[in-house]
This record gives structure tokens, sequence and C-alpha cells, in this order.
């Protein structure tokens, strides 16, 4: 008899997933901060060549051709939209979608939370993140760690001067692949996932900024002690687990689209799709979206952690294989 029918997760968790949602709810409306919708499909497609996206056709009437759209991997483009058309600070609860992320931990479906804080910058949100996510997972408290000290404490280089052949060394003395590739972000990610990552296993949460330049997405950049410049951006890691992952949010609409050409121009030396920039989120920012900082967190992982489930199906009712 075919059991695939039935939810892989306990109703008891999905119970408890519904109390943890209800209580991040409650923690924006005592900050008055705005609960927000916004469209899964969408005409553009993120550009980050580290996220595929999923791609859906829609079939208007008869007489008129059909087009292309994307389900979102993120709500960030469109709130900001709303944001530079005067929101305020917002957040959403939704579902997004990433082609081939399919696991343990990962759902290709996953439901994320988003918000924006306007006026904020990424410290003063990783304050607020530590604060929504301490009570649910019965933290103490979270440790702050830079990207330079942590590269420095666990592989004894410092991942800002350090050159592709050094790190390459580094990545193959420590790891089984065979990997040919002159692009120093791609080999600093393996490193800091492979190596640096299961290190922060037991550690609880730690707080890790000031990210390379180069890896600053859509994050502003700027100049840290020691005047070398960095990405204003922070992920949060609980016992080795990427959590969360936080902006203070570049505002320049001419930095953004030239960003979008260097993600375009990599996707085509990788041999990537390549997808239709967003260029209504170019206008919003060039219109004028105010200072602030933002933040995604993958919910599906913090019920994981907070019931302490071993795989997401446990906190998903059902998941990929069962949709």
């Amino acid at each position: 008899m075919n059991n695939n029918w039935q939810a892989t997760a306990p109703i008891e968790n999905l119970r408890r997933r519904a109390e943890i949602f209800a209580q991040i709810r409650r923690f924006f409306v005592v900050r008055d901060v705005l609960e927000v919708e916004t469209p899964l499909m969408t005409t553009a497609a993120v550009s980050d060549p580290y996220i595929d996206t999923i791609e859906c056709r829609y079939h208007p009437v008869p007489e008129q051709q059909e087009s292309a759209r994307y389900l979102q991997s993120s709500p960030e483009y469109a709130m900001k939209r709303l944001l530079a058309s005067g929101s305020g600070s917002i957040f959403q609860i939704c579902k997004a979608f990433r082609n081939g992320e399919s696991g343990r931990r990962h759902n290709p479906e996953f439901t994320m939370l988003e918000w924006y804080r306007v006026g904020y910058d990424h410290r003063q949100l990783m304050d607020e993140v530590e604060a929504l996510i301490a009570p649910i997972l019965g933290l103490n408290q979270c440790h702050r760690l830079s990207y330079g000290e942590l590269f420095q404490q666990y592989l004894n280089v410092d991942p800002h001067t350090a050159s592709v052949t050094e790190l390459k060394q580094i990545a193959l003395s420590r790891i089984e692949l065979e990997m040919d590739d002159d692009n120093r972000d791609n080999w600093l990610n393996l490193l800091m996932s492979h190596v640096i990552e299961p290190q922060l296993v037991g550690q609880g949460g730690v707080f890790v900024y000031d990210y390379p330049a180069s890896q600053a997405a859509l994050a502003k950049t700027s100049e840290d002690a020691s005047g070398r410049s960095v990405a204003c951006r922070f992920e949060l890691f609980i016992n080795g687990v990427e959590l969360a992952n936080g902006y203070h949010e570049l505002t320049d609409g001419a930095e953004q689209a030239r960003r979008f050409d260097l993600d375009i121009a990599q996707r085509k030396a990788e041999g990537l799709p390549q997808r239709p920039v967003d260029n209504q989120l170019v206008a919003a920012l060039t219109a004028g979206m105010p200072d602030c900082a933002g933040v995604a967190i993958g919910l599906d992982r913090l019920v994981m952690l907070a019931l302490g489930a071993v795989e997401i199906k446990d906190v998903i009712g059902l998941p990929f294989d069962r949709a």
C-alpha cells in the first residue's frame, strides 16, 4: 500500500511550528513593523551565480503570447520596491523556491522570514535578530566574529589579501576534490563551508560579519579598522547551521546595476543560465530607497533547531517528494 499521501512531520511538530510563526508575528507587531505580501511569480530572476531560479510559464488567452515567469528565490527585490514606495519597516513570511536544493536541510520550496528596518545598519539588525531567535532557541547570547578572524583562527590566512594560489593550496590540503578555478570567492566559499562552518558546531549562535567586499551582493561596503574594504553584511550560524543572512542595504541604483552586470558576466563565464535582470529594483533604488538593513531567515531551519529535528522533512508536513 502506498503511504506517500501521509505527512512526514509529526502533527505535534506542526503545532510547534505554528506557535513559532505566531511568536514571530507578535514580535513584529510590538515593534510596529508592517506585515506585507509580494508576488511569488516574477518577471525577472535573481542574478546571484550561486542560486538557480525555477522557471515557469504563464499562458494567457489564446491570442496572446505566453511569457516566462520565475518563482521567487527571495522576496528581497519586491520588498525593496515597497520600501522605496514609502512602506516604512516591513516583514514577510512567505514561500521561496530554489532549483536543485534538496536534502537533509534543504527543500526546493521552503518558508522564509525576511524583514527590513528603516534607519538600522547591519550591527543594529544583529541585535534584533538575536532578540527574535534567542527565546525561540533558548540561547543566552550569540558570539560575534569577523570573517577575517575566523579565517585567521582556523586556517591562519587573511581572506582579504590571500591570492587564489594560496587559497587553492590550503583547500586542496584539507579537502579531497578536483577543482580548477580562478575565482577567489569560490575558494573562499569552499573553505568557509567545508572547513570553518563545521568548527562552529557546539558554539551556539555565532554572527559572522565584515565579509570581503567582493561578496557584498546587495549590501553596502565600508572600511574596517584596518582600512580594508568589507561588505556591510552578516550571517548567523547556530551550531554550524547557517540560519540568517543580513545586509546594511545598498541604496545606490547605479552601483546595483553594475553588480548585476558582474553577476551576468560570471554566470556567462561559468556556463550558467542567463536570466533577465530586475530593472524595476534598479529604478526603485534610483528613485530613492531609505537607508535600512534587511535580513532573511530560513524558518524551516529555525523550527528544526528549536525542535532538535535532524531532517527538514520532520518539520514540513508535505516536502518536495510528496508534493
